[in-house]
């Protein structure tokens, strides 16, 4: 019968997890499962850490709004709401600690690490598909958009140089962040990939690289000296994590 089975999405297989399959495709599902090992390892995760989070947050489901959620605030900013709505938020990303990084104390209140990674992929999505006004500051014009966004940001801001990753800076702009201003510089390949760079002051001390990805866009954030970086791009944690780790080492030289 196994041959006979439409192959399953994984749409259907996150469906499948939240029970939220059509009934007629169940049994599709489950033979696919049991055809394919890695698969039924993935979704076997997949619940691992539903349980996880149902068992840490499922108590504040009882619990009365704080005023810092009310209706109108959030009709003005519905992706802080996002950001602090525990179980639908964190249940987004798939963490290099997976469910041990929810084991670890993980707590209501959205962390330095979730508000910059949440913005900065926000803000990825939103610009790497324009064409025409993907920056505010071309490339170009690399001093000008070093010292306006280091004067707007509170720190002196250097570009960094990738071309040894075979990425061009198209640019720039000024972006919210979670606690101050934020820069956000974008650059490409000559494929057109796209990676963009989320640098604003963070007040935190962790500075260890923290991995997480959305949908097909993954991230890596880590902080140093005060300041918080995300390098977002195409899920490719390879390449993610060697783009990463170049600038990183530029902007430890620089002081941040």
């Amino acid at each position: 019968m196994t041959d006979r089975i439409i192959p399953v999405t994984e749409d259907e297989l996150h469906a499948f997890v939240d029970n939220e399959l059509p009934a007629e495709r169940h049994s599709d599902v489950e033979a696919w499962l049991a055809a394919h090992p890695e698969d039924a390892q993935r979704v076997a995760s997949w619940r691992a850490m539903a349980e996880a989070l149902h068992a840490r947050y499922d108590f504040i489901l009882d619990e009365a709004v704080p005023p810092r959620l009310d209706i109108e605030r959030l009709t003005r900013q519905p992706r802080k709401w996002i950001a602090g709505a525990i179980a639908a938020t964190l249940a987004a990303f798939v963490l290099g600690g997976g469910v041990g990084w929810f084991a670890h104390g993980a707590a209501a209140t959205p962390s330095t690490f979730q508000n910059f990674t949440l913005d900065a992929l926000d803000a990825h999505r939103l610009y790497v598909v324009e064409v025409r006004h993907p920056v505010e500051v071309a490339g170009s014009e690399r001093a000008h958009l070093q010292q306006w966004l280091s004067k707007r940001v509170g720190y002196e801001l250097k570009a960094p140089e990738l071309d040894a990753t075979g990425l061009k800076l198209v640019g720039g702009r000024l972006l919210p962040g979670p606690q101050a201003p934020a820069a956000f510089l974008m650059y490409e390949s000559a494929s057109g990939e796209r990676f963009t760079l989320y640098t604003s002051r963070a007040a935190t001390a962790e500075t260890q690289m923290r991995y997480a990805t959305h949908d097909i866009d993954g991230a890596y954030f880590w902080a140093d000296r005060g300041v918080g970086y995300v390098l977002s791009g195409p899920t490719d944690k390879d390449r993610l994590s060697q783009v990463a780790r170049l600038v990183y080492d530029q902007t430890e030289k620089s002081g941040g």
